[in-house]
């Protein structure tokens, strides 16, 4: 008896998975999307209003105290009488020194 060659029969597996593996993806993807998008929305509303928010602020904004000619100095403790008060000495201004003088400079004897 002569047989025939059988057809060997290679089974593969798919490489999506299974339906429910496949659809897994799919909403994990358009969950990604999503989010990806709102982001980008929230970021994009921080911006705009950090801008308008610039465009309506005053450039130089000028004191409303006027400024005082000397610096005081307050010391919180003598203000409320515990301690006595430290009377500051006046700041003094040291005179610039002359410039040194250069005896190789002076013209020299001749004999």
């Amino acid at each position: 008896m002569v047989s025939e060659p059988q057809d060997e029969q290679v089974y593969t597996a798919p490489l999506s998975g299974t339906r429910a593996q496949a659809l897994q993806r799919l909403q994990i993807g358009v969950f990604g999307l999503g989010a990806m998008v709102l982001l980008v929305g929230l970021a994009n509303i921080v911006i705009d209003r950090a801008e308008q928010t610039e465009a309506g602020t005053v450039p130089e904004a000028a004191s409303t105290v006027a400024p005082s000619k000397t610096p005081e100095a307050s010391d919180p403790l003598a203000d409320a009488g515990v301690a006595p008060e430290v009377v500051q000495p006046a700041p003094t201004v040291q005179p610039e020194p002359s410039p040194p003088i250069v005896l190789d400079a002076l013209p020299a004897q001749g004999d």
